[in-house]
């Protein structure tokens, strides 16, 4: 495209590179910049200064900020090409059902040029307890979950945006995130706490991304994903929870979880524990692989938790 008709064409060198501003830059928001090209500026959001050296140790450009004090974010507007937003809504009240960091994010996105496209990873917990039903992205959402409708409310802000703006916003629907060098990222605290599984009878199909795809998904989605377009970003894995425990306990060599009843798991875990144990459903990722182009290096949890 001639330069005179390229937006970006008759600026300087330095301004027509692409610009990717990361918000809530957390360890999938690192692996999504270490993946981007070396000529791309990175930008990350942070409330915390103590964060700033590890950053610029990663040829990341700290940018203080804090998404619960709105007014402070007028330095974001016009500033990236790509925005990546990873940021969860806030948890301080749990009966909250909106997103307010989203909101003050487009808010500020706003004030200047908008970003050429927003990828947002947004969470499957959406679509609710699905009965162990395959899920498609056409599934009509159903949180049951004030986490969930918080998430709803974000993505709906998001794709007001894009109808609105014209801004191509691509939302990522993503399940439990794992991954052996991620802090959590794998069940083997659970089970050196010996903390139980449903019964088979009682269980319900759990889904997984290893942190490493999820990150590649990121970019893919800023690079191929259609304007406001979901993605499943899920593994091939098809397995019931405990199952997931069983195969984990069998590599690390620890002895499975003991099962219990939907009954006695009410009365002995915790309400966040129980939460994910009160929906089944199976994500068809089928986007993931076809729009997105991506190649799964981890299909399933028994290559990932091998690595």
């Amino acid at each position: 495209m001639p330069s005179n008709l390229n937006p970006l064409g008759a600026l300087p060198a330095r301004f027509r590179r692409q610009r990717v501003l990361i918000i809530g830059c957390g360890d999938v928001g690192l692996r999504v910049a270490g993946l981007l090209p070396g000529r791309t500026r990175v930008m990350a959001l942070t409330s915390s200064i103590s964060r700033v050296p590890e950053f610029r140790g990663r040829n990341i450009t700290p940018l203080l900020g804090n998404l619960d004090a709105g007014g402070a974010l007028r330095r974001l507007a016009g500033l990236a090409t790509h925005v990546v937003h990873l940021a969860p809504p806030p948890n301080d009240d749990p009966h909250a059902k909106t997103d307010p960091r989203t909101r003050a994010l487009l808010r500020a996105l706003r004030l200047r040029s908008l970003p050429q496209a927003l990828v947002y990873g947004s969470t499957s917990g959406v679509y609710g307890d699905c009965q162990g039903q395959w899920v498609t992205e056409t599934r009509q959402v159903n949180p049951a979950t004030s986490r969930a409708h918080r998430r709803v409310d974000a993505e709906a802000q998001l794709r007001w945006l894009g109808r609105s703006a014209g801004v191509p916003i691509h939302i990522l629907r993503i399940p439990g995130i794992y991954a052996p060098d991620r802090e959590g990222g794998t069940p083997r605290g659970r089970l050196l706490k010996g903390t139980p599984a449903l019964a088979a009878s009682s269980d319900v199909y759990t889904n997984h991304i290893h942190a490493d795809d999820l990150a590649r998904a990121c970019l893919a989605a800023m690079r191929f994903g259609k304007p406001q377009r979901i993605t499943n970003a899920s593994d091939d894995t098809d397995l019931k929870m405990g199952d997931y425990f069983d195969l984990a306990a069998d590599l690390y060599g620890l002895p499975r979880p003991p099962r219990i009843s939907r009954k006695d798991a009410n009365l002995q875990l915790p309400v966040i524990q129980l939460s994910f144990m009160s929906e089944s459903r199976r994500l068809d990722n089928q986007r993931l692989k076809l729009e997105l182009r991506i190649r799964l290096l981890y299909p399933t949890v028994n290559e990932g938790l091998r690595q």
